[in-house]
Formats: structure tokens, sequence, C-alpha cells
């Protein structure tokens, strides 16, 4: 076995990166990373029927987004099929495997009787050459199979990364199909050629592969390729207690970034959810490198919580560099179609204290691009006769002041003493009016980024 660490990930692309698939990428980059070792893109499109070229697309964007760098890849096993022949051939010569021509029907009446004798449902092995053995005549126009000659004795053992030590029966397992009649490898096949192939020394991968890893073991041993060590890490749980997954209540990883959050908050929350160093919750890629040696990884599932992600995305938010920050909330306010201007990273600095995503940040850069419209509630509680003299005479006293926030604090509070109010009073009106909202940061901090015309404008519409 190669001296250098190298993990892989190998997503199939039959629908978007979940969250699940990209926990386990970041984990099987943090490995290779901490260990000064390489980390491989894999595509396994060998399911040309479900495979898309839009999820191919979504994969690389989501691993380009989340900063997962990859020293080899990405490698398509659907052009690699001359690679995977060879080796079927290799395996038909050596007798560790061999065709099988039974039919769907043929299949289905075997498991059918399994089933009514309450016997495990598995391929009887009919076709599988032994000494003194007479197999079937070979049926006329029947494609075959190859299938893998699995040990019928014994135990797979492994020591998972994650689990500890699984053993598993070979009588649990049967003579899987490596091959389909149109040549194309089946999973289990082709990840073991591509993992040997590739050098492959951990695998990081859900734990719904336990069941595949008894057959790749036993396939690597027959080819007489070194094993890689095995680390299956649990799901995640959504809400409802259910796995997530691309079926069934998964997001998209591309869909995060559309929604607001930000790769560094990302990173960081689904390291956290499954592994853990200490009791720190909020951390660096830096760190996570550091840090992350396959150890202190969780053997139980996963909740995924939509409002823990929101807290630690509101974090890096609140220490992104404001021109930085100031791109991606642009990128949202052109979805709105509004263009932003050499305000926006001071408005991003003002506001991002009161948000968890660039969308939320976007809603109140957007009122001061675009006409704002308070509710109605907020209108009939604050829009009151009473506060009309107070917002006419502030519009009054701004028409003449330098624009700038002090000018324009000395000007609010000259209208006070003058009316003999206290600040909410003038204040709330002034922020309906201006904003939209009665709730904001400072307001001569709000009011010196708008253009005095704007401000005024929407002052004297009271």
């Amino acid at each position: 076995m190669t001296s250098k660490v190298r993990t892989r990930i190998a997503p199939s692309p039959t629908g978007f990166l979940h969250l699940g698939t990209a926990r386990t990428a970041l984990y099987s980059w943090a490995y290779a990373r901490h260990h000064g070792g390489e980390f491989v893109l894999r595509i396994e499109d060998t399911d040309v029927a479900r495979s898309t070229q839009e999820s191919t697309d979504q994969i690389l964007a989501s691993m380009h987004w989340l900063g997962l760098d990859y020293d080899e890849g990405p490698v398509y096993q659907m052009q690699r099929l001359a690679r995977y022949q060879e080796v079927i051939a290799q395996m038909l010569a050596a007798g560790t495997a061999y065709h099988c021509y039974c039919t769907p029907a043929e299949l289905e009446a075997m498991r059918e009787a399994q089933r009514e004798r309450g016997e495990k449902t598995l391929y009887d092995r009919r076709w599988r050459p032994e000494p003194g053995k007479v197999l079937p005549p070979v049926p006329e126009g029947v494609p075959p199979v190859v299938r893998f000659c699995n040990p019928v004795e014994g135990d797979v053992s492994w020591d998972d990364l994650v689990k500890g030590e699984i053993t598993i029966n070979n009588r649990e397992i049967d003579d899987l199909i490596i091959q389909r009649p149109d040549g194309v490898p089946t999973y289990n096949f082709a990840v073991v050629v591509d993992d040997w192939d590739m050098t492959i020394t951990h695998v990081f991968r859900g734990d719904e592969h336990i069941n595949n890893t008894p057959w790749q073991i036993n396939i690597f041993r027959a080819l007489g390729a070194p094993l890689p060590a095995f680390g299956h890490v649990p799901v995640i749980l959504g809400d409802d207690g259910q796995k997530l997954s691309k079926r069934r209540g998964a997001v998209s990883v591309t869909a995060y970034e559309e929604n607001g959050y930000l790769p560094e908050a990302m990173l960081n929350y689904l390291a956290r959810l499954g592994w853990s160093h200490g009791d720190e919750e909020l951390f660096s890629r830096e760190q996570l490198v550091q840090w992350f040696d396959g150890t202190h990884l969780s053997k139980s599932p996963a909740q995924w919580d939509a409002a823990k992600l929101s807290w630690v995305n509101a974090h890096y938010i609140k220490q992104m560099d404001n021109a930085a920050l100031a791109e991606l909330v642009a990128v949202q306010l052109q979805k709105r179609g509004i263009a932003a201007d050499a305000r926006l990273p001071e408005i991003c600095a003002l506001f991002k204290d009161r948000c968890d995503t660039t969308v939320a940040l976007a809603g109140w850069a957007a009122g001061f691009y675009a006409d704002v419209t308070a509710s109605e509630a907020d209108r009939t509680q604050h829009l009151t006769d009473a506060v009309r003299p107070a917002v006419a005479a502030l519009a009054d006293k701004l028409a003449d002041v330098a624009w700038d926030k002090p000018a324009i604090a000395a000007g609010i509070k000259e209208v006070l003493a003058a009316q003999g109010i206290k600040m909410p009073v003038l204040a709330m009106p002034v922020r309906v009016l201006v904003l939209g909202t009665p709730q904001t940061p400072s307001l001569d901090a709000v009011l010196a980024l708008f253009s005095r015309e704007t401000v005024l404008a929407r002052l004297r519409t009271l």
C-alpha cells in the first residue's frame, strides 16, 4: 500500500449533491489535507439511464463553492469501461467470476420459492462452476451477466474507522452481479477497481454502505489488491427524524448558496455534524484541517438543525469583510432587479449584525435602492396625525444641514428639543417612512446612507 494518504469522494450524478455526501466529501478532504495526502473526485456515472450532465455540473459547482479542492479528477467511470472489462476478463479466466444466464423471471421464481420456505432471498449459484457440477445448457438469445464468486464460508471482518470491529458472515451475502449484460459494471465492482487503480488508502462514506463493504473486501482480495481503511459515518436525520436523502427532504448544497449561506459557515456546520474537537463550535477551515485526524467521529446519527446553521452563518456574516460581503449581497440584489452602488459595503456594515443570511441582508439593502412600502399595521401605529408636525420639521431641518452622520444627528436633536418629544416618538415614524420598518440601526447612520433627496421625498409622503 502506498505510504501517502489518498482519499476520495465518488458521488453519483443522478441528482444534486446533497448534504450527507457533502459532509462525507468534507471529511475525506480534511483527512487528506491533515495528513499531507491527496483527495480525488470521482463521478460514478454508470447508471446511464439516470445520470445527467446537469447533476454533474451541480456536483462540481458544489465542490467549488465549499472550497473542497481535489488533487485528481473529476474521473468519470464511463470513460473507464475498457479497464473494467479487462479486469472482468481476468477474473473469468482466474475462476473468480462466471457468466450467469438467469432471466429476470427465473430469478423472481427463485426468490419466491425461498420466501415460501422462509429463507433469505439469495442467488442459488446455479450457474457457478464447481468441480463435478453439470451446468444448465446455455440458452440461446439470453445475454449473460457476470457474477462474482463470493466465498461461501468464513467471515468478512474489518476495523471500521468509525464503528470499530464489524464482522459479517459470507453466508449472508451471495454472488453479486459485477457486470450487466450491456457490459457496464455494477457499483460494487467498479468502486473496487477504481479504488485499487487510484491507490485509495482511506474511504469515508455513509453507513448505508456497510452492507456493500463485505462484497468489496472479498473482491479486493480476489484481485490481490490492497485494502483501504473504511470509515462509515452515520446518516443525517431531518427534523422529522427520518434520513435526509436525494429523494426525501434533502436540499442541495447549491440551494444553500442561493439562499444566502456562506461556504465557511456550511463547512463549519457540516464538520460539526458528526465530529467534534472538544467543545469547539466555531472554527476555521485551517483549524479543521489541523484537528481532523479521523478520530472523534460520532457513531450516532446527527440531527440537522436549521436554526443552528443560521446561527453559525450569522457569525460568519458578522466576521466577514464588508467589501467581500457586499459582493455577495449585490448578487442577491441583482435577482431582485436592483443594481447596487458604492454605498453597499457601508450598508452591509450597518445591517449585518441583524442578519443570518445574505438574502436577509439584501432585504435591508433593497430599501436604499427601491421604493419601500410599510405594513398597514406599522403605518397605523406610527404614522399618526400627532407626529406629522415633528416629521415635517425634521424634513425642513434636514434640507439645510451638511449631509453626513454628525450633522444629521445634530439636526434630529434640534427638532426633538424644539418639539419637546423623545427620540422614539420621532424615530419610529421616520424609519417607517424612509425604510419601511420601525426597527433599524441608529437613525442618523441610516439616513446618512441615503441621498438627501430620497430622505426628504419619503418624509414628505406623510
